[in-house]
């Protein structure tokens, strides 16, 4: 099985970096690429998908999302995932490149954003489905719109009010963190995306942070219910589950790419948090 990396101008042909299309739609026409959506692929940009009607499953990053009515599904630039073969339900899968929301935006809104993609599976209730659609109806007239004028501005502004809504309708039951504590373990993240494969020791990213370890400790177990050694661990285990996946390296080559320097250390780890080999588990995939 390879993971291909998808690329946001590969199936988007426009001046700016954003695509609307129903979920029906984006299937089509996927299709006619001779693409496979139920294939696990890597996204190079983020996704949004909103689930209006009917079931399914869909897998991000080894793990099984249920959708429903109500299902909101942010997928972050960089994550494994994949869609169900029968397409059972209906909606839209929103794409943008992470600078269409990142440039020219407010703190406080840059922090709106990070609170929602540091969110798997968020859940609405069915009733407050109507409330997005106006909202959602504008954004695929303004994806069509011919008009080049203002036209990124005018999306952009009508795509934070999509997640300002969302954030709204999903407070009851979903919890957002303080604005200074996740800007602080949203850079603690970015960190271990960059370091991983160096650094494993929560106590050299609380010193490259300039914060102390204990808190380090406490927003992390805020955030994500982990400890920041917790938390490094699990994104290490993930970033070696997607390169066992791919199947393009050996089990040693993937503990030297993660920074182990003995390949027991690597599979003793990879097993302290699988119960697997990296080999077994290479298998049931």
């Amino acid at each position: 099985m390879k993971i291909e990396n998808i690329t946001f101008s590969r199936f988007v042909k426009q001046k700016i970096p954003f695509d609307f299309v129903t979920i029906q739609e984006l299937h089509e026409t996927i299709s006619e690429s001779k693409f496979d959506l139920s294939k696990p692929h890597r996204i190079e940009f983020h996704a949004l998908i909103i689930i209006l009607e009917g079931e399914s499953k869909h897998f991000v990053d080894f793990k099984e999302e249920i959708l429903s009515p109500g299902t909101i599904l942010p997928i972050a630039k960089g994550q494994i995932h994949s869609f169900n073969k029968e397409v059972t339900v209906k909606g839209y899968v929103i794409g943008f490149e992470e600078s269409f929301i990142t440039q020219n935006i407010n703190e406080k809104n840059l922090f709106h954003f990070l609170q929602i993609y540091n969110t798997s599976n968020i859940q609405i209730a069915k009733k407050s489905i109507d409330i997005l659609k106006p909202i959602l109806q504008l954004l695929g007239n303004l994806h069509k719109d011919i008009d080049d004028n203002l036209k990124l501005e005018i999306i952009h502004s009508t795509c934070m009010t999509l997640l300002f809504q969302i954030k709204r309708l999903a407070c009851n039951k979903h919890v957002f963190f303080d604005s200074e504590r996740l800007k602080n373990f949203y850079l603690f993240k970015e960190l271990i995306i960059k370091h991983y494969s160096e650094i494993h020791n929560a106590k050299d990213y609380a010193k490259r942070l300039n914060v102390s370890y204990n808190y380090l400790n406490e927003i992390s177990k805020e955030i994500t219910n982990k400890t920041a050694k917790d938390f490094i661990d699990s994104w290490l285990l993930l970033e070696i589950k997607r390169n066992i996946s791919e199947k393009k390296y050996t089990s040693q080559e993937i503990g030297f790419k993660m920074g182990f320097k003995e390949p027991s250390n690597f599979i003793r780890f990879f097993k302290k948090h699988t119960q697997l080999t990296p080999i077994q588990f290479q298998k049931k995939l």
